[in-house]
C-alpha cells in the first residue's frame, strides 16, 4: 500500500491521505471545494463548487500519472439534492468514459459544502 499525496490539490484536513495505491488501484478521499491555494471553500453555488472538487481530484489522479478515463467507481455526495441537475452538468464534462457511480444526498458535508466526491480508479 502506497499513500499519495501533492500540494496541487488541499491538504488533509483530518488523519487522513487524499489518495492510496493498494493492488492495482487508487482509493481517492472525498475531495472537498477547498482552494489548494487558500485553502477556503470555493463560492458561487454548486457549478462552482463542482468544478474545484473534480480539479482537486484531477491533482490527486495526477500525482499517480492518471487520469478520469481510468476511473471505475466515483461516489457523489450533495447536501441538497435539488442541485443534482446543476452537478451532473459539471460532472459529466470531466467523466467522459460514465464510470459507476453513486450520488447520495446527505445531511450535511465538513465544512457546510454543497458537494463531495471520492473515487476509485485503475492505476494501469
Amino acid at each position: 500500500m502506497k499513500k499519495t499525496d501533492t500540494k496541487n490539490a488541499p491538504a488533509a484536513i483530518g488523519p487522513y491521505s487524499q489518495a492510496v495505491e493498494a493492488n492495482g488501484f487508487l482509493f481517492t478521499s472525498g475531495q472537498i471545494p477547498l482552494s489548494p491555494k487558500t485553502m477556503q471553500i470555493v463560492e458561487g453555488g454548486i457549478e462552482a463548487q463542482t468544478e474545484q472538487v473534480i480539479q482537486n481530484l484531477r491533482e490527486v489522479l495526477a500525482e499517480s500519472h492518471i487520469s478520469f478515463e481510468q476511473t471505475v467507481k466515483t461516489t457523489c455526495y450533495l447536501a441538497n439534492i435539488d442541485d443534482f441537475e446543476k452537478f451532473n452538468r459539471i460532472y459529466e464534462k470531466y467523466f467522459t468514459e460514465k464510470p459507476a457511480r453513486s450520488c447520495i444526498s446527505v445531511k450535511a458535508l465538513p465544512e457546510n459544502v454543497l458537494c463531495e466526491i471520492d473515487l476509485v480508479a485503475t492505476l494501469a
